[in-house]
């Protein structure tokens, strides 16, 4: 006789950022419901155990990046990995998130049954091979946005003549030895203005950052005195909670002036980038993107280090593009030749929806860019499916703490009515790409996303004070909800 899978209220995947904030949500709000948060890797942490690349660290303050129920005491709040990592497991630990993951369990695929009312789910064991099948009411999809198994790296012309070694941040090797080398780091976003201070300061005889278009770069301090100092006088939770405030409201103020006046910021941003940089240095070809400040992310660099490591001149920005590589380094569209012997193609993700997971519904495939994002966190014509996306205009975790809160509030109305289905359906309307962002990693793969459309709440909110009003003030019910109820098979006693 074959025994039924076990089954869940709620399987929650991933066991990053995402996916312990939503653990302790289900035991704070939902206690009483039946989860597991399914890991395919070893270790918990996500992104921050993930990348081992020198300097890694948030490019986010910690007061708005950590989350809200479990204040951020680190002195710094641009952080680095080790601690952020620390922070995470300090989090599950405390809020008995731990007991509840099970490490090295990918899950393949998801199919789900409307006769049955439930997911039934095959997980792949990643240190056994073995596999196992798992059934759940709900999933909630915690695996963030980009692919873990492979980053983005363009087929460069001339790759396999290069003598040296090439490397990608997503996959640094252990044993890298760049001390003394002559470093070229390709790529201008986030990763590349943090490696290249970290391989200077580990010893690297120069590193270049090279870059086909320039990316809007800012010093910040990665000390927030004032907040350190709120903690000290109001205490841990009252002190973080009004940094929070503070920062939250820095981010806005920031971005919607971009927006609303992008020449003035354009021209602030130059202004702090020349004072930063040696004189005569050209800013205008490396730090002037064609772009409107907040188009892309803006790169924060904390304590000024890249411009500091450039006006030693222990770095230099070349503006170009690659016309091949050679034996012992990379020449340029222009002529010139850069002299490398490590390359690190520090040039992006590739987008991931659910982590890979092959999700069917009745038998159909899903096809995400057929479905639209209901208040960014389910799709249309999806029942029981909901996941987390945060801001790219903001921190991450601001938007996915407001929908773990809402998602178990959603749990709690069908339990009390008695409903075991929930599904959105979207009226007529104008669709569009789910994201408005111009990153590359996000156009590559905007097509293969959901969409939004023209209203709420099927349109992607970027504003966290909207989303406080809307998503933790507003009503967990609306006319865009359906609801079902599985029949019961009558049970008699005897």
């Amino acid at each position: 006789m074959t025994s039924s899978p076990e089954h869940l209220d709620v399987l929650v995947v991933g066991a990053g950022i995402s996916g312990i904030g939503a653990a302790r949500y289900l035991l704070t709000e939902r206690p009483g419901t039946t989860f597991a948060v399914l890991e395919a890797r070893g270790a918990s942490g996500g992104t921050w155990d993930l990348f081992r690349y020198p300097g890694i660290r948030s490019d986010s303050d910690l007061h708005t990046f950590g989350y809200e129920f479990k204040p951020w005491t680190d002195p710094k709040s641009i952080a680095s990995a080790d601690r952020i990592l620390a922070y995470l497991r300090e989090t599950s630990e405390e809020y008995g998130v731990e007991p509840h993951v099970r490490y090295h369990h990918r899950v393949v695929d998801a199919a789900w049954s409307t006769a049955d009312a439930r997911w039934t789910v095959r997980v792949e064991r990643t240190d056994t091979g073995d596999q196992l099948t798992l059934t759940a009411g709900w999933i909630f999809g915690a695996t963030g946005y980009y692919d873990y198994d492979a980053g983005y790296a363009p087929d460069f012309p001339g790759r396999d003549r290069f003598r040296g070694e090439v490397v990608h941040p997503q996959h640094w090797p252990e044993d890298l030895d760049h001390a003394g080398k002559r470093v070229v780091v390709i790529g201008s976003g986030a990763t590349a203005v943090t490696l290249v201070p970290a391989l200077v300061a580990e010893g690297a005889d120069h590193v270049t950052m090279l870059q086909r278009t320039p990316t809007y770069v800012m010093p910040v301090p990665s000390e927030d005195k004032l907040a350190n100092r709120l903690r000290s006088v109001l205490g841990e939770e009252r002190g973080y909670a009004l940094a929070r405030r503070k920062n939250i409201l820095k981010q806005r103020l920031v971005w919607q002036f971009c927006q609303t006046f992008p020449r003035t910021a354009r021209t602030l941003i130059r202004t702090v980038n020349e004072r930063a940089l040696p004189d005569g240095f050209d800013v205008d070809t490396h730090f002037n993107p064609p772009y409107d400040p907040w188009d892309q992310r803006l790169c924060a660099v904390p304590d000024g280090d890249l411009f500091r490591t450039i006006r030693d001149g222990h770095a230099d920005v070349v503006t170009d593009r690659i016309r091949t590589f050679t034996e012992d380094g990379i020449e340029l569209e222009s002529g010139e030749h850069l002299a490398a012997d490590v390359v690190v193609t520090a040039t992006g993700l590739n987008l991931r929806l659910f982590g890979g997971i092959a999700i069917t519904v009745d038998g159909t495939p899903l096809h995400a860019p057929d479905h639209v994002a209901y208040k960014g966190m389910m799709l249309s014509g999806v029942p029981n499916l909901a996941f987390a996306i945060g801001y790219t205009n903001s921190s991450w975790t601001l938007k996915v703490g407001l929908l773990c809160e809402h998602f178990c509030r959603l749990l709690a109305h069908m339990e009390e009515h008695g409903h075991d289905v929930c599904v959105p359906e979207a009226p007529e309307m104008e669709t569009r790409p789910l994201l408005d962002f111009a990153a590359g990693y996000v156009q590559r793969s905007i097509d293969d996303l959901p969409r939004q459309g023209d209203r709420y709440p099927w349109l992607m909110s970027m504003s966290y004070a909207e989303d406080v009003r809307l998503v933790r003030g507003g009503p967990v019910v609306d006319e865009h909800l359906r609801f079902a109820t599985r029949e019961r098979e009558a049970v008699t006693a005897g």
